[in-house]
Formats: C-alpha cells, structure tokens, sequence
C-alpha cells in the first residue's frame, strides 16, 4: 500500500502537509485532508478562492481545467455552478462521482475536528473587504488565532495585518534578500520560502530577527534532511511525513 515518506530525525522541524496528503489522494480534496489529519503532520495546507457571488472554495488554480470536467475561472464563477463540477481522475489518484470543489468550511472543520493547524493560503489579489469576510469564516469553524495566513500578495498580507494585529501571517516568495526581511519586521511577518533558494544563512538572518521559516514544497528526503540541518522550523511537502 502506498504511504507516506519517512524523516525519523526530525529534530524541532514540523511537517505541514501541502493540499492536504496529495501526494497520496487528490489535493484539496476531503480525501487528502482527512488522509492528512489521521498521521503525524503538524498542519495541512490549502488555497482559498472567492466566487462570483462571494463564497469561499478550496481550489489551487484559478480556473478549474485542470483537475475538472469544465474550465472555468473561479473568480468569474458562481457557487452552485462551481460545486456543480466533478475533479477528475489525476495520475492514477482514482476519484468518484462525489468528488467536488470543498467549500473552507469543510477544510477548517476537518482541521478542528482532528486538532490540527490549519495554513491558509489566500490566491489571487483580494479586496480588504474579501479578507475581513475570510477571517469572519475561520472564526466560525476554528479558532484564527491557530490559523497561519500565507500568500504570495504582500497587498494581502498588509491588509490582513492591518485588520488584525495578531494574526499568524507568512510571506511567500520564491528570493530572500534585504527588501523582503525589511517587509517582514516592518509588517510582522513570517517567512515561507521555496526550498531551493533556502540557506542555512536565510534561516539563520530570519531566526535572530524572531522570524520563523517554512520551506515549500519539499518532497526528497535528503532535502528535507539538509533544511532540518540547518534548523528550518517547518517543512511543507507533499508525501514527506
């Protein structure tokens, strides 16, 4: 049976899982979440996308072609004709007829029910408004202040500071230099990094301005081995556990 890819010393490193366990079931799924909450991964990670009429699904793309039956763009598309839609069958990761877009409220039930923490990525550029009727969600299916916000949008995550100073926030970028750590400590951010620009030096600099690291998408096991080495403090993967 297929499982999981074992890091036995993991030292302080905490493992997140990337779309739920996708490298086992169909990412974002119900499936992948639940497969995630029953092993030992810290968190489990997804993506939230606004619809047209101002709901919330769990999707990675923008548009749906990818992974369902019709291509459209989430953003452009109501809710009903969005959940209408069946994920299709992806690299020998079998699906059935139930298998729809979840809504974040699935995700973040799921997450409380089995007690773990729940990272939130925001796609797209959001309004503030959009980010305000987020947090209002989390709040109501999970406790925010164990929720960690990430995304790629520094405008979301200026926003999202600004609404709420306590929030758990962290930035994604795919460079590390002077500019991003001056974002980081002006807006109280963590760092989440793509793992082949992450350097014991990256983590190092970050650590001494009380800044933590979370490395993605990290798959390979000697990766994995080289980051918990040089003190990462979580690890986003795939099938890594």
């Amino acid at each position: 049976m297929l499982d999981t890819i074992k890091i036995n010393n993991k030292k302080d490193t905490q493992f997140i899982a990337h779309r739920g366990l996708s490298g086992l079931e169909l990412e974002n799924t119900i499936s992948a979440f639940v497969a995630a909450a029953n092993r030992s991964y810290l968190g489990i990670e997804t993506d939230v996308h606004v619809t047209a009429d101002g709901k919330f699904v769990v999707y990675h793309d923008d548009t749906t072609e990818r992974l369902c039956d019709e291509n459209l763009k989430i953003s452009a598309s109501d809710y009903d004709k969005l959940k209408s839609l069946t994920l299709k069958p992806q690299k020998n990761r079998m699906v059935g007829s139930d298998f729809k877009i979840p809504d974040l409220k699935d995700y973040l039930a799921i997450c409380a029910s089995y007690d773990k923490i729940a990272v939130l990525e925001l796609k797209e550029r959001m309004t503030p408004e959009v980010i305000s009727e987020i947090y209002a969600e989390v709040e109501k299916y999970y406790d925010p202040k164990k929720l960690i916000f990430i995304s790629f949008s520094l405008d979301n995550l200026k926003d999202l500071r600004a609404q709420q100073p306590n929030a758990n926030i962290q930035y994604l970028v795919q460079r590390f230099d002077d500019e991003i750590l001056n974002y980081l400590k002006e807006f109280k951010l963590d760092l989440d990094i793509g793992y082949w620009v992450c350097s014991k030096e990256v983590i190092d600099t970050c650590h001494k301005n009380g800044i933590k690291v979370n490395c993605w998408t990290v798959d390979n096991p000697g990766d994995a081995e080289r980051l918990i080495e040089y003190g990462v403090d979580y690890i986003t993967s795939n099938i890594l556990e």
